[in-house]
């Protein structure tokens, strides 16, 4: 029998718990830090990704937005990690998972923190501020909002630090003072140098200066060629190629007793510029219908409903986006894990979340041209959890 003309209009909705969830709590970013502070006997710490050895003298090079099939996609403009891969993850050969949404702000809090987004509350790229009712981008930090209130966990280099470890953070000095580095990455000194080789180079000497030592270093630019010109581009390969450069001149450096770990906050996809793959929520009725504000970002939004108009928003996004989105109320999200463990959300976080919350299963984006000119113009997208975005590699250098 054919089916009725508004359901083809309208697929089935996705199952929530189709989702690949992120790994938490054995296999996520959130996990990390956590199981390196544990091997270094920082009380408090578990050591949760069991695959893992421990090492007096730790560094985690985080490469903003280097995904795992992004990587393995290119071995020629990556020899030196493509070397690593097989040995990945202990051993393993495996990724890990950047957590939900994998955008950079909540990404990076996980790594800091130790935690789960449900739990140190940087849930998205913009959130809903329950206390103002105004959206929040936690990148830039707009509106400013007083940050241990904000999030009030200490991070891991805090923790260490207090412990005896020595413990330092080795990035641009535009992140130095920024609030998205004092509730993620604060602890221990902070060491600002531009090029990416003099990164490499004072991350190793930050290594030498401790019997145990934590490091992080960080590097961006990938990610911004990515978003600009998308990861099929020559500039993107350009920006892997001195990437890995970097990472070798860094692990051949290594003091005695060292571990380099080399990660990423999370992957990313292009996506075409055509009313198909891009749906546009501020020329979209039905999408906008009941909606007070639209958050987070193209692939994984976080929608808050006028006060009664929940279930309809929920109803009609599901209906609208079909199998392209997976469409959770706030609740069944929690509920499913895609925050953190299932069922587990810290009560400041909960109003955080979107009623609704959309994850982009195919390459597709919720574009917002008015109210989000520059974001709605990206090439490269990240946010949901398909591989291309959730999977981030641990590449892994001993010495």
């Amino acid at each position: 029998m054919a089916q009725p003309a508004a359901w083809e209009d309208h697929p089935e909705p996705l199952a929530v718990d189709s989702a690949p969830r992120p790994e938490y709590g054995s296999g996520s970013l959130a996990d990390l830090l956590p199981t390196l502070a544990a091997g270094m006997s920082v009380p408090g710490m578990t050591a949760t990704i069991t695959e893992l050895t421990p090492a007096d003298r730790v560094c985690v090079f985080l490469i903003d937005g280097l995904g795992w099939e992004q990587l393995r996609a290119h071995p020629d403009e990556a020899p030196f990690m493509t070397s690593l891969l097989a040995a990945s993850r202990g051993g393993t050969g495996r990724p890990l998972t950047a957590g939900y949404p994998a955008t950079t702000a909540t990404s990076l809090a996980s790594v800091g923190t130790g935690l789960p987004p449900s739990a140190h509350g940087l849930p998205g790229y913009t959130v809903r501020d329950p206390a103002t009712g105004e959206l929040m981008n936690q990148l830039r930090w707009q509106p400013w909002t007083e940050p241990r209130a904000w999030q009030p966990y200490p991070t891991i280099f805090d923790l260490a630090q207090k412990a005896g470890v020595h413990a330092a953070q080795v990035s641009s000095p535009a992140f130095q003072s920024t609030p998205l580095t004092k509730v993620a990455l604060s602890g221990g000194t902070f060491h600002g140098r531009l090029t990416g080789e003099e990164r490499m180079d004072l991350a190793a000497e930050q290594l030498a200066a401790g019997d145990r030592s934590l490091v992080y270093t960080y590097y961006a630019e990938l990610d911004g060629a990515g978003h600009r010109f998308g990861v099929a581009s020559d500039t993107w390969r350009g920006q892997l190629m001195y990437v890995d450069r970097l990472v070798q001149r860094l692990a051949e450096q290594l003091p005695q007793r060292s571990a380099l770990y080399v990660t990423a906050d999370h992957g990313m996809i292009d996506v075409p510029f055509d009313e198909q793959h891009r749906i546009d929520f501020d020329e979209d009725w039905e999408l906008r219908a009941g909606v007070a504000l639209l958050g987070g970002e193209g692939r994984a939004r976080h929608v808050y409903a006028l006060p009664g108009a929940e279930n309809d928003v929920l109803t009609c996004w599901r209906e609208v986006l079909g199998e392209q989105f997976w469409v959770a109320s706030r609740d069944e999200a929690i509920a499913a894990g895609w925050f953190g463990p299932p069922g587990a959300c810290d009560d400041r976080v909960y109003a955080r979340i979107g009623d609704v919350v959309a994850a982009a299963r195919e390459d597709v984006l919720i574009i917002a041209s008015e109210r989000e000119p520059k974001e709605s113009s990206m090439v490269g997208n990240h946010g949901s959890m398909t591989p291309a975005e959730q999977l981030v590699p641990l590449l892994e250098v001993r010495s």
